[in-house]
């Protein structure tokens, strides 16, 4: 029943879903037209306004380049999982993974749950490490001659981005952590304190909340497997080739030597390690808490995106043992950033539209007058995944969301941590509908964006269901 059900709702979204980047265009118009009808106050006093082209333009323009500097970070923290995850450890490690399963449920069982736990980890790892992991499930099952459904896999691949932002790669909590990172989203003068990780991502509820969602997402892809071998999609019937294996030139010169050499990876990740780690080496061994060579490292507590890029960059040159070697894995995780690169300023733009003619506010405000203390994180979750279908990026979301989200809190008094999370949570789900950042997983894979999309939606239904209950009941 349920198998049959996803294959009719896939097959409609085959027929109708189109291109990401096409899709981009059309919100941008989507966008545009909405704020011509619904006349937003670009100033949240409520006065309807007429908007004309030329502002809209404007609106647009405006925020086209203004994330700059948060889409180099989105990229990072793409480039660094994705070299991380395509390093011999733990490629070594996914293929052996790839052949346990015997069956095409358990094959795709095994997909979702390491995508999505790879995506509590961070977010790039996850979307890499689900892609290579249903590339490889793909072909050890055509190896052995095992009926299967390509897409389906490749869909449990994408379901990482459908946890990650309760996970510790999480833009929103993130966000909160510092005092900069405050100021960076709400204004110097922000009447917000920070909240440590230990309130939202490290948070009882959000353990709960986070841990059933795997399990519902795992078992209902497993249960959408179709039960007929004429339903099943191989992959054989896409462009999912192995890359070749890189070859080598042999170290003649001595640069040639010191892009070879291990010795080059340690000292920069040597240093980055030791700031990172120093408050463990400190809590572990206070008496060197003075010394000179430890220099002060990050509160855990307060982990940042620029911390966690540094973390993977690290691991990332241990893995790949040479400098030469990790330039290589860079170089074709940056392929799989291309269309991001080139989409990131489309929805920058929309965000501009947005943010700067007052939509989000009239949207958000509109949510929020109809909520109170108790209900405010279950229409901020509704509200979130709403706005992340027109700005499918965690923190620009929370930059145009947030303000709004935390004003309402602090009127209503609901806690501002349930109410970041609440944020997160929205943002997260409609990942499934929004194939943005799936971009790299497609490439890695050779599916297009309609031949999963159903399926995800489906999922999304499922989860969507169990949060909104939770955030309502816990």
């Amino acid at each position: 029943m349920i198998s049959r059900l996803g294959l009719a709702i896939s097959g409609i979204f085959r027929r109708t879903c189109p291109d990401p980047f096409i899709l981009a265009i059309g919100l941008t118009v989507v966008t545009g037209g909405l704020i011509a009808w619904l006349q937003p106050d670009p100033n949240g006093a409520g006065v309807l306004t007429a908007h004309s082209l030329a502002d809209l333009i404007g609106y647009w323009q405006g925020g086209f380049w203004d994330q700059l500097t948060f889409a180099m970070q989105m990229c990072l923290i793409l480039v660094t999982g994705h070299a991380l995850a395509s390093s011999p450890p733990i490629r070594r490690l996914i293929r052996g993974i790839a052949s346990l399963p015997r069956s095409a449920p358990a094959a795709t069982l095994l997909v979702a749950l390491v995508a999505m736990l790879g995506g509590v980890v961070h977010w790039g790892l996850g979307l890499i490490a689900g892609a290579l992991i249903a590339r490889d499930v793909g072909h050890a099952l055509q190896r052995r001659g095992i009926a299967h459904h390509y897409p389906l896999l490749a869909a449990a691949g994408y379901l990482g981005l459908l946890v990650w932002h309760g996970g510790f790669s999480g833009s929103a909590p993130l966000k909160m952590t510092t005092a900069a990172d405050v100021a960076s989203v709400f204004g110097a003068d922000a009447p917000y304190a920070t909240i440590p990780l230990t309130g939202t991502i490290a948070s009882t509820s959000n353990l709960v909340i986070t841990g059933v969602a795997v399990l519902l997402a795992a078992g209902t892809v497993m249960l959408l497997v179709p039960r007929r071998d004429e339903d099943m999609v191989p992959c054989g019937t896409f462009d999912v080739a192995d890359p070749p294996a890189r070859t080598w030139p042999p170290m003649r010169s001595l640069p040639d030597v010191l892009d070879g050499s291990p010795l080059m990876s340690v000292v920069l990740a040597l240093p980055i390690l030791l700031y990172l780690f120093s408050p463990l080496v400190i809590r572990l061994a206070p008496s060197v808490a003075d010394a000179a060579w430890l220099p002060p490292g990050p509160d855990w507590a307060r982990f940042g995106p620029n911390q966690v890029n540094a973390l993977f960059l690290a691991l990332g040159l241990v893995m790949h043992g040479t400098p030469r070697r990790y330039l290589a894995a860079v170089d074709d995780a940056v392929r799989g950033c291309a269309g991001i690169i080139l989409q990131f300023p489309l929805y920058a733009g929309i965000m501009g539209l947005m943010a700067s003619s007052g939509l989000t506010t009239m949207l958000s405000d509109g949510i929020a007058r109809t909520a109170d203390a108790d209900t405010l994180p279950l229409f901020t979750f509704v509200g979130a995944a709403i706005v992340n279908l027109f700005v499918p990026s965690g923190g620009g979301q929370w930059v145009v969301q947030g303000p709004i989200a935390m004003d309402a809190a602090r009127e209503l008094g609901a806690d501002p941590a349930r109410i970041v999370m609440s944020v997160a949570y929205g943002d997260q789900l409609t990942n499934m509908l929004q194939p943005f950042w799936a971009l790299p997983l497609l490439a890695i894979t050779g599916v297009r964006a309609r031949d999963i999309v159903g399926y995800t939606a489906i999922v999304m239904l499922v989860v969507g269901a169990w949060i909104a209950l939770a955030l309502w009941l816990l």
